[in-house]
């Protein structure tokens, strides 16, 4: 079903990658989406799993190289353009969209510093790559580290009483790599390669850190098992664990001089992704209950008849529009700046997320106890949406955060 677009500057080019991403959406991710929901996590990476269908038709199209620059092989798009492809297939699977953006992860850092081994051992080889053999995932949470992990110059991020659970310590041309990420690392369990987040300096606190582009068939890594969850079960995600590896120096992004700083780049960029990511869920929600409400009938009339539902699909597109406006404003101008205003990020993720949550929630109302089954796509997109509320940093916690910022740095002078 699509949607009015109110930005009359979209050029041909925009129209025409939104329409194909909506057809790869449509076609290739929702079906394979439905099947995977309905597997156990082993099921969902085993060989013959659809999963490694879509993986590698997404890698034919280049999607899983969205974020990274023309210059190194990936998608020539501008900011919006990856916003706008980005909604699409969020609206196909929010799950499987997660997996195919996190892959980027540890050539999306490595663009940031591209030096000639980066270049050569993990920018090109993953752009050039097309049959989903280089998977990235992003360590950084641990299991008694959460949402404090992305809170760059919040008080307590750089408290050295607040121990790490995955550090680096430097060894001559190696960094020697001890420790634990959680088990909510997406792609944890089938990726090759990680965007690796872990204390170097431990009287820093977080914010002695290290970031890492690394290859995980390095001796001493241990992988967990798939995690079993509610929502986006089409989503790997898996512990890594680290048991004296030799990382070597050629790897390492960046080091505790510049970690806070180029976390919070890297932040503003995610976490208003997370903020298109709901929209395209909330989208996606919105439409199946207005299809719903024309069909069903109850009363002697159509749901979309009476005034009460009119007014709920009012309120439900009412946040997919604002969803989708402040999400792309924060992400476009975050990924063209130097210094990011990550509390529009949040505000983004904290908007979008809450309205994929709401629209949900909504929607299954309106389809009423048929809502509850699994015979309809609602039923797992309110699943996929809950995740959301927590994903990549709870809402709660975030919004700490972004107060925090405001408090500090207002009024901005850009």
């Amino acid at each position: 079903m699509d949607f009015m677009e109110l930005d009359l500057n979209l050029t041909k080019e925009d129209l025409m990658l939104k329409k194909n991403a909506n057809e790869f959406a449509k076609k290739v991710m929702r079906p394979i989406a439905r099947q995977l929901d309905e597997m156990t996590p082993e099921q969902v990476i085993a060989k013959d799993s659809p999963f490694w269908t879509f993986m590698k038709k997404a890698y034919e199209l280049g999607y899983h190289a969205i974020l990274i620059p023309e210059a190194y092989g990936g998608m020539d798009l501008t900011s919006l353009q990856q916003a706008i492809i980005y909604e699409e297939l969020a609206w196909g699977s929010v799950g499987l969209t997660i997996a195919l953006g996190v892959a980027s992860f540890p050539a999306f850092g490595a663009a940031m510093v591209p030096e000639e081994a980066m270049i050569d051992e993990i920018l090109v080889p993953f752009c050039e790559n097309r049959d989903a053999t280089f998977i990235g995932c992003w360590g950084i949470t641990e299991p008694d580290h959460g949402s404090d992990t992305l809170m760059p110059f919040f008080p307590t991020f750089s408290d050295p009483n607040i121990p790490s659970q995955c550090t680096a310590r430097e060894d001559g041309d190696y960094y020697i790599m001890n420790g634990q990420k959680s088990a909510w690392v997406s792609n944890g369990t089938i990726a090759t390669h990680c965007a690796m987040f872990c204390q170097i300096d431990a009287s820093m606190g977080h914010a002695g850190g290290g970031i890492f582009a690394m290859p995980l068939d390095l001796p001493g890594v241990k992988k967990g098992a798939p995690l079993n969850k509610i929502g986006q079960r089409d989503l790997n995600q898996g512990e890594i664990y680290f048991d004296n590896v030799k990382v070597p120096k050629r790897f390492l992004i960046a080091g505790p001089e510049a970690y806070e700083a180029l976390l919070e780049i890297v932040l503003s960029s995610t976490t208003s992704l997370m903020g298109i990511f709901g929209t395209g869920v909330a989208r996606a929600a919105f439409e199946e209950a207005l299809a719903y409400a024309k069909t069903r009938v109850q009363g002697g009339k159509r749901l979309v008849d009476y005034p009460t539902i009119q007014t709920k699909l009012f309120h439900m597109q009412r946040q997919v529009e604002t969803s989708r406006l402040i999400s792309r404003a924060a992400f476009v101008y975050n990924t063209n700046t130097s210094t990011p205003a990550e509390e529009y990020s949040i505000m983004a993720k904290v908007h979008g997320t809450q309205a994929a949550f709401d629209v949900a929630n909504e929607a299954i109302q309106i389809f009423g106890g048929n809502g509850l089954t699994k015979e309809y796509l609602i039923e797992k997109l309110f699943r996929d949406a809950r995740a959301m509320l927590i994903e990549d940093g709870s809402n709660d916690t975030l919004a700490i955060a972004a107060g925090h910022k405001i408090v500090e740095n207002y009024p901005r002078k850009d």
